[in-house]
């Protein structure tokens, strides 16, 4: 994106904190283990306001400030450190490439960050993200409320930062949305071609081989660890072992997308190992699918998120009933919650830099309503697993159909369409 989309950004901000300054950590560097570390990815609120990558780097914002609104501190260049670990921006590139409006050194961030606190009402900061730099940030504050008691300005208190940036993030703009749609169909050819690679006697992480294969060939890496769960590894909810071998007569559900440029795409599919629905999971499936698309009808503006959640409760919990899995009027078992044994998630979530996107969802007594430019994802689910007290013949079938939505003016977005979700367009796919 143009730097210029993130100066816009970074005004909006500033433009709601007054008198006060922003403090913007980026992530820290994580150890993996001795001397090795994880690949390294910018925090989600920094990369919103900066679009820098690199570690060891913060964003100030003073809003009015002489000397610059921006301030950046980051890495020097350093020829030796880059022969090993890659170039740098440096000092110059911050202000050339990224729209600083100065550059620091970030080894300088303790003696000169305090200067930029005076003179200021607030400081605007997300504490207990990364616990070390809380230390920092309130012994910078101590130290310049000790210049306070000389009749000079400090600042008074601490503010949530979340609660203005969040909700700038919440709403996508066109920008946004062309980068989330590519990702969007990278993600969608890679479950395609699992789809068409997948047979038994395969071993899940085979398939998850092939999934983040296509990631990378174009340019993406993962947006959280890819799940492709076989037979009743499918009810566990977060299963990442991926170690079973597919059998034929199982059903395989991929929850799994694609990262581009720090946005993410969510995808899952279920669909059966040897291309053929059995009577029982085409049942279930069905049921599931039928509640995805009322959910997915309801996700427009005006909406709001728990009605959307609600109409997909209602068909699963009808569907359950009419199959036997579920006893009761519709009535008893919406009151009674007893859908919750089969399909104890929500609807979605928000999706942006994050996969659960940053935003909240009500105020504590109502949910919220859908505006124009918000992603979600709609994905409800049914999971039968081996020890619920219902029918054998139920047993180990997990569905979840999840699709990425963008709310727009005149209704919604499915722009992950691309992946067959239809039976008959699955079973025809996976017979070529």
């Amino acid at each position: 994106m143009k730097i210029e989309i993130f100066a816009a950004r970074r005004r909006r901000l500033m433009d709601s904190i007054g008198d006060g300054v922003a403090i913007v950590p980026n992530a820290p560097v994580q150890r993996r283990n001795s001397d090795v570390s994880y690949p390294f990815r910018s925090d989600s609120d920094f990369y919103y306001l900066t679009g820098f990558k690199e570690p060891e780097s913060v964003a100030v914002l003073a809003p009015g400030l002489d000397s610059g609104e921006f301030t950046l501190f980051c890495r020097e260049r350093n020829p030796e450190h880059e022969l090993w670990e890659g170039s740098r921006a440096g000092l110059e590139g911050a202000v050339k490439l990224y729209g600083a409006d100065r550059a620091l050194p970030f080894a300088s961030i303790r003696e000169e960050l305090p200067k930029l606190l005076r003179d200021r009402a607030s400081i605007h900061y997300c504490m207990g993200r990364y616990p070390e730099f809380d230390t920092h940030v309130m012994d910078w504050m101590n130290k310049v409320r000790g210049a306070g008691r000389s009749g000079k300005k400090v600042p008074g208190e601490i503010v949530d930062i979340s609660r203005n940036l969040h909700e700038l993030r919440l709403t996508k703009t066109p920008e946004e949305h062309q980068t989330i749609a590519k990702v969007a169909a990278i993600t969608s050819d890679a479950h395609v071609r699992a789809m068409q690679f997948c047979k038994a006697g395969m071993f899940e992480y085979e398939l998850q081989a092939e999934i983040e294969y296509w990631f990378q060939k174009n340019g993406c890496t993962y947006a959280y660890p890819s799940i492709v769960a076989s037979g009743s590894n499918a009810c566990v909810l977060h299963y990442t072992e991926n170690n079973k071998k597919l059998q034929s007569g199982d059903l395989l559900l991929i929850d799994a997308g694609a990262e581009l440029d720090c946005y993410a795409a969510d995808i899952t599919r279920t669909f059966p190992v040897n291309g053929k629905f059995t009577p029982e999971q085409k049942s279930v499936y069905e049921v599931v699918l039928e509640a995805q698309k009322a959910a997915i009808k309801l996700a427009v503006k005006g909406s709001r998120f728990e009605d959307v959640g609600q109409s997909a409760v209602k068909v699963i919990s009808q569907g359950l009933k009419e199959l036997g899995i579920l006893q009761g009027s519709l009535e008893e078992i919406l009151e009674t919650e007893s859908y919750k044994e089969f399909y104890m998630h929500k609807i979605g979530h928000w999706l942006g830099l994050d996969v659960h996107d940053v935003g909240n969802y009500g105020d504590g007594e109502q949910s919220r309503m859908l505006e124009e430019g918000f992603y979600m994802t709609v994905e409800p689910g049914i999971y039968i697993s081996p020890s619920d007290e219902v029918d054998a013949r139920w047993h180990g079938i997990g569905i979840r159909i999840e699709d990425d939505v963008l709310v727009t003016a005149n209704g919604n977005r499915v722009t992950t369409k691309a992946v067959p979700k239809e039976i008959a367009e699955i079973e025809e796919l996976m017979s070529g």
